[in-house]
């Protein structure tokens, strides 16, 4: 029993865990000014360009860390604070996302493995446990193995997902210094938003990788008593 607790511990508490480092990173060089004084929607533009993204547009979006790229419409996505603000944290989230059309421009290999799965890796997210928890209370196994096979589709987003998301910011470092965004002394502050952001994707592929561990473990067991 006390296994158990220790386990669903760890999977509230490391998210949270991660996602606290993202916020408190954030919150505390949100308040810092980048020494170029570009805007986040500035910095997006200028890498752009730089890369001959011109057919790349940069727009504000509501909310607070809402910022993204979308591959479908080619835009950049910043939220209010960021896409206005002329801080350390926005001119980091700014490149990222660029970091990302980047990738989309170069047919980045895992990225496009990734969209490959999204439609399988979204089936999966929804009816995985669905499937799994029917299986195992009706004891069919084949129900709960096409569960934990939907699932696998589903982790294995998530495991992609990291190098996607580390390449992204690996680039942003980049070019932000490229286009003289930032100066040597703010690249620490820099990669100190872009590592706590990370931290939230391997965060949630680690809880990822622990369900499908239970629920194989589970599955083979019973499969054992059969």
């Amino acid at each position: 029993m006390g296994a158990y607790l220790l386990y669903f511990a760890l999977l509230m508490l490391i998210p949270l865990w991660a996602q606290s480092r993202v916020k408190s990173a954030y919150k505390k060089y949100s308040k810092v000014p980048n020494s170029s004084g570009m805007s986040g929607a500035e910095v997006a533009r200028r890498i752009l360009d730089q890369n001959g993204l011109y057919n790349v547009s940069v727009e504000e979006v509501r909310g607070r860390l809402t910022d993204h790229y979308d591959p479908r419409s080619k835009v950049i996505r910043l939220s209010s604070e960021n896409y206005h603000g002329h801080s350390v944290a926005g001119a980091a989230v700014a490149a990222h996302e660029v970091g990302h059309a980047i990738q989309d421009q170069q047919s980045y290999a895992p990225l496009r493995f990734r969209h490959a799965l999204v439609p399988i890796a979204s089936l999966g997210s929804n009816l995985s446990y669905i499937l799994i928890f029917i299986g195992f209370l009706l004891g069919a196994l084949n129900l709960a193995l096409l569960g934990i096979i939907f699932m696998s589709a589903a982790v294995l987003f998530q495991l992609v997902t990291l190098p996607v998301e580390f390449n992204a910011s690996s680039r942003a470092m980049d070019q932000i210094i490229s286009v003289g965004a930032i100066r040597n002394d703010e690249e620490r502050e820099t990669k100190k938003v872009l590592n706590a952001a990370a931290l939230t994707y391997v965060a949630a592929a680690f809880v990822a990788v622990l369900e499908l561990l239970r629920f194989v473990l589970m599955f083979a067991g019973l499969n054992q008593e059969d």
